[in-house]
């Protein structure tokens, strides 16, 4: 029996893909405790610096396995949610490299995702309502604060699918790109961001992951409570030294 999730390492970036083609990548128990041990791994090693999340076999992912769920096989990890990833994202970047279907659980994980690369073919959608459910892993709390209220009312009302071009218009894909590059694609920009400072991106990210729950006044200390570290680091540091030397940086992580 193959994994439900596997892993590579590409320079810096770990490529993590569902493994369940035969299913459509429907995400079951096994798949939710593949991804949340890969993004542990992602947040533990220093050497890692951005994860990418991808499906095999041409499928991003269908969504919840609903015949799992019928017998009782959750996919939710207890804290994290579902996929092991909704409702606790990993510390460090997380780019989706979407090919073909990314519906409901499955948008569900690419919403928890940081960026997103999509293939020109991809699609998009939480199709809960027609099966008497509801996005309940984050595309109904999150969705209406990512694109207009009454686009994604729209979606999680009918229940019909959009296309990579439109949702590029309406800010939840970063990238389209020809199909079947979506992994390059996506790795490509994972590498861009991890020649970056990790204490920098990570403690940038937190802040503005963390934003819209802040009041102003609230924002700015936060801010500073997060920057105050960073500021002082060995990372900082060498940044303005090889600036002024002309050189790339090596960065440490503290």
């Amino acid at each position: 029996m193959s994994d439900p999730v596997l892993t590579e390492e590409r320079d810096g970036v770990l490529v993590i893909t569902i493994n369940r083609p035969e299913a459509r990548n429907a995400i079951n128990g096994d798949v939710a405790r593949g991804i949340a041990a890969a993004l542990d791994r992602l947040d533990d090693e220093g050497d890692l610096r951005v994860g990418v999340l991808t499906g095999g076999g041409g499928v991003f992912s269908s969504g919840m396995d609903l015949k799992g769920f019928l017998s009782g096989d959750v996919p939710i990890v207890e804290g994290r949610g579902l996929g092991g990833l909704t409702e606790k994202p990993p510390r460090k970047p997380l780019v989706a490299a979407v090919e073909g279907y990314a519906l409901a659980g499955g948008f569900e994980l690419v919403l928890a995702c940081d960026l997103v690369v999509a293939a020109e073919g991809s699609r998009f959608g939480v199709p809960e309502v027609k099966r008497a459910l509801v996005a309940g892993a984050g595309a109904a709390l999150h969705l209406p604060q990512r694109i207009p209220q009454a686009i994604a009312l729209e979606m999680l009302l009918t229940g019909e699918p959009i296309g990579s071009a439109r949702a590029a218009e309406l800010g939840l894909v970063n990238r389209v790109v020809p199909d079947g590059s979506a992994v390059d694609a996506a790795v490509e920009l994972a590498h861009a961001i991890a020649a970056n400072g990790p204490l920098a991106v990570a403690v940038t990210k937190q802040i503005a992951r963390s934003a819209s729950d802040w009041t102003l006044a609230e924002g700015w200390q936060k801010q500073a409570e997060l920057m105050g570290p960073v500021f002082v680091s060995e990372d900082a540091q060498e940044g303005a030294r090889a600036f002024a030397e002309k050189r790339a940086p090596v960065w440490k992580g503290r």
